[in-house]
């Protein structure tokens, strides 16, 4: 791929120590597809989410039961040892409490071995028909095998709480049931993130297996924390490919485990040994909050929705949006004074006044130090970062001494969503983004000149064209703008009647009752200049 950077004193190279050019790292096999793994458990996890009858605790321990008493034993007979899992998959209630049992593989192997002397896998199961076909398959085996039993959780919410039989397994399942608020961003869906958390997770384990004795725990960042639960959730694999390191990832922050800032400093510092890069990346962070609640804090609100506004309303357009973090370090080589350099960020389209300026000398020789972390518009096309040095005083001003730009598209593109760029041979800086995602429509309401009945501007122009007809009617308009001030509607209210001429009587107000409202969609239709009439068509 080919650096595209401006100005002077620019170089292109990239670490020749970067995670892909690990051989260990690309030679590390993972028995299950994570990527379409980590589509279908993100899915998962937002519908256990919304579905609030799943967490309530009369529902919880009877679904308990009916994992250990009658889904176990039932996968268990369908299970032959050394072959693919059977295509089954349980009711909803069951599969969540299996979910969060799997995401414990010592205390489940245990279980699985004590009960049924083997290990218990879940069928990869990526597709809707295949998932819709296992779930109709498991529900015949299950009324043949369990005339008595209801597929279905129908316990009565009214009852008493029956007696929890199993305490370890309701405090996994209790613990897991804000799971989703973790990875509930709309960018963690997307295949390309989802390549990069696979790729990261792959160095995370080279990382895990090559420092296991200098490090007594290690903090997995968000993405690879995603692609880490994904393949605990899938057993057999799980315990196939990590038969080697199973000590090892024992050192592993679990989920909801408390984080010292000493053991992310620890992650950070070996991963930049192995790899030269900084850790975290955009949608790769890392939450020190232990709270049950507590998630990666983005700096922007990620809504996500089934449906899109804009196909039914065509004049507006859609906002994308992603996160882009910006990391930089100091070459040790340099033997300049950057005492009076400053380092400056500015997009590669957008407000001539947006500039945020940091010194150099806040930067390290040792370490990646994260200097931004900003949501951005795709619109806005990329990021430019320029160094600076600052005049004297017998000069005025500052001097420009080299530029690197990181084009959205090209990051896109690139490992990891990863791209590193030296500057004047003396600031190394490493961007990374999320893949741009559709956000909530940013619109505008501006108050535009008053309409007549017909939707034309009250203005002499218009008196003229209409031969000095008077204009009938009088509405208060206002002009509906998108992020990209593109005219998507106006919006009309009736407020007087009668005719206007010029000196002659006034209009007569109407109403309230009479008052109308109307939205056209669209933008106005210009005779000259800002005169014009409102469009057509009426919502």
């Amino acid at each position: 791929m080919s650096d595209s950077c401006n100005g002077s004193g620019i170089s292109g190279n990239t670490s020749g120590r970067n995670l892909g050019g690990i051989r260990e790292v690309e030679a590390m096999l993972v028995g299950v597809d994570l990527v379409s793994a980590a589509r279908r458990n993100i899915e998962f996890l937002r519908i256990v989410a919304d579905t609030r009858w799943l967490h309530e605790k009369a529902r919880v321990v009877e679904a308990i039961r009916r994992y250990n008493e009658l889904w176990m034993p039932l996968v268990s007979d369908l299970t032959v040892v050394g072959s693919t899992p059977p295509l089954v998959l349980p009711p909803l209630d069951v599969e969540w409490v299996w979910f969060c049992h799997t995401l414990n593989p010592v205390s489940y192997r245990q279980y699985c071995e004590l009960k049924f002397s083997k290990l218990i896998g879940k069928p990869a199961i990526f597709n809707e028909g295949n998932e819709e076909y296992a779930l109709m398959r498991c529900k015949e085996i299950w009324s043949r095998k369990y005339p008595s039993e209801p597929f279905e959780n129908e316990t009565d919410l009214d009852v008493r709480i029956p007696a929890v039989t199993d305490e370890e397994l309701l405090a996994e399942v209790t613990k897991h049931r804000f799971l989703y608020s973790k990875f509930s961003e709309a960018y963690r869906s997307e295949i390309v993130y989802l390549i990069a958390a696979r790729h990261r997770y792959k160095g995370f384990l080279h990382m895990v297996q090559r420092f296991s004795d200098e490090c007594s725990r290690f903090v997995p960042a968000s993405d690879i924390l995603l692609m880490w639960l994904t393949h605990q959730s899938y057993p057999t694999l799980y315990a196939e490919d990590l038969k080697e390191m199973e000590g090892d990832m024992g050192k592993v922050v679990t989920v909801w485990e408390s984080v010292k800032e000493k053991e992310v400093k620890e992650t950070k510092m070996l991963w930049e040994t192995a790899f030269d890069q900084p850790y975290e990346k955009a949608g790769g962070e890392i939450a020190l909050k232990s709270e049950i609640t507590a998630s990666v804090k983005s700096p922007v609100h990620w809504e996500v929705s089934d449906t899109d506004v804009n196909t039914k309303y065509k004049s507006m357009l859609p906002r994308f949006l992603l996160e882009v973090c910006l990391f930089v370090k100091l070459n040790l080589a340099t033997q300049q004074n950057v005492k009076w350099e400053f380092l400056r960020l500015r997009m590669l389209r957008g407000h001539k006044e947006l500039k945020l300026d940091k010194s150099i000398s806040n930067f390290h020789y040792d370490s990646w130090q994260k200097s931004w972390n900003l949501c951005c518009e795709f619109g806005t096309k990329g990021v430019v970062l320029e160094i600076f040095r600052q005049g004297g005083h017998c000069f005025k001003g500052s001097s420009l001494q080299g530029t690197v730009t990181f084009h959205w598209n090209e990051l896109l593109r690139a490992p990891s969503q990863t791209l590193e760029r030296e500057v004047s041979q003396q600031v190394r800086i490493v961007a990374s983004i999320t893949p741009p995602v559709q956000a909530p429509y940013l619109l505008k309401c501006v108050p535009d000149r008053v309409t007549d009945d017909s939707g034309a501007m009250i203005s002499d122009l218009i008196l003229r064209m209409n031969r000095y007809r008077p204009q009938e009617g009088r509405w208060l308009s206002k002009t509906v703008l998108d992020h990209a001030r593109r005219e998507c509607f106006v919006v009309r209210m009736r407020v007087g009647g009668g005719f206007w001429r010029r000196g002659g009587e006034t209009p007569s107000p109407v109403k309230w009752e009479d008052r109308i409202i109307e939205i056209r969609e669209g933008s106005w239709s210009y005779v000259a200049g800002s005169i014009g009439r409102a469009p057509v068509q009426r919502k």
